[in-house]
């Protein structure tokens, strides 16, 4: 049956659609209705507030300075290395702003691949800076060859967010047995103090077998796992030998990655990069009291060109359109959400660079 041309789908979202359609077109209606378009966040565009000629910019980890200025902390790697540059050569870097509405300066290398037998001796990636008890805690994954498989999540400290830095000598979290879900990699760390007293670390993994052995441009299936401290700077130890994040049952091989967490009004939310669940460019929105128990995903936001309008890119960005790495700076009291960082291709150097929003 057509809809009455006088109901338009935008009626339907800004009324109580659900009874509306229901009542028009019966239940079958309502299961297929897509209602994916109102996303958690409502967003206003800043902007590309960070760029570097000759760079790819990628993980862009925000926090407020004493200074009253805002730190970004975020990876980079030279341009002639491609897309791929950061399994073997990113570097984590500062730089700063007076405000997210102005444009950042790059200030500093904060750790860099330090060859030979280090365990980060080929990249240095995924900064998730954030303070605790008075010290700064640089959260990070590194890796020895220049490949996935030796990604292991590693914690510098700091008491000032120009340094210095005291570089860990040994991962922070090994991945699991062999054969277990998450035996290939500790990678994409997530913070957050429970409500248990303790630390909590997410981190998304893998099972090797599955992505050695698929086919396609997808393999293996990423999933979160979560371990937990007495101090923040551990040792830490898994709650479970099974993830607490897991869409593995879903179709089309559905996953997510670059999951944030923060706590706000009594409960944990989520926001990370969708991989399949909706598509390959949403951000997905998640809750839990627990750590352990989340909900069904729903958007976060959308494709960028949702917000903005530019040019079709260099064919060499294949990953144009797409917000990753999504995080979040909060207000000064630490309450709420007040503006959404992130890494995606485009910009006046044809790389990748920090893409700001206000949450409104």
């Amino acid at each position: 049956m057509k809809a009455p041309k006088h109901i338009t789908r935008k009626d339907f979202l800004q009324t109580s659609a659900l009874g509306v359609a229901a009542v028009v077109f019966g239940t079958s209606f309502t299961k297929a209705f897509d209602f994916s378009e109102k996303p958690y966040f409502k967003l206003k565009p800043i902007g590309r507030q960070f760029s570097l000629d000759g760079y790819y910019i990628w993980c862009s980890s925000p926090i407020w300075g004493d200074d009253g200025k805002v730190h970004l902390f975020y990876s980079r790697w030279k341009k002639e290395k491609g897309m791929g540059g950061w399994l073997n050569g990113s570097e984590i870097c500062r730089a700063e702003a007076n405000s997210p509405f102005e444009k950042f300066e790059h200030k500093q290398v904060i750790l860099a691949p330090r060859g030979g037998e280090f365990w980060d001796a080929t990249t240095c990636h995924n900064p998730l800076i954030t303070k605790v008890d008075g010290q700064y805690l640089l959260f990070f994954m590194g890796n020895s060859n220049g490949k996935t498989d030796t990604k292991r999540i590693g914690l510098a400290t700091s008491k000032t967010l120009d340094g210095d830095w005291t570089r860990p000598e040994q991962p922070l979290l090994l991945p699991g047995k062999e054969g277990a879900w998450d035996d290939h990699c500790t990678t994409n760390p997530a913070f957050v103090k429970g409500n248990d007293g303790q630390y909590w670390l997410f981190y998304k993994s893998w099972n090797t077998a599955e992505y050695v052995n698929q086919k396609g441009s997808v393999r293996g299936n990423r999933k979160y796992g979560l371990a937990k401290s007495d101090s923040p700077l551990g040792p830490y130890t898994k709650v479970s030998e099974n993830p607490v994040i897991d869409f593995s049952n879903m179709p089309n091989n559905a996953q997510l990655e670059d999951a944030f967490i923060w706590k706000q009004n009594g409960r944990f939310h989520m926001v990370a990069r969708d991989m399949g669940f909706y598509n390959h460019e949403y951000g997905l929105h998640l809750t839990t009291k627990d750590g352990i128990q989340w909900t069904k995903p729903k958007v976060a936001y959308l494709e960028m060109k949702h917000y903005i309008q530019e040019p079709e890119p260099a064919k060499h960005l294949k990953r144009f359109g797409r917000l990753e790495r999504p995080m979040l700076l909060m207000s000064k009291d630490g309450k709420k959400p007040q503006f959404l960082f992130g890494a995606t291709q485009g910009g006046a150097f044809e790389t990748s660079t920090t893409f700001v929003f206000e949450i409104l």
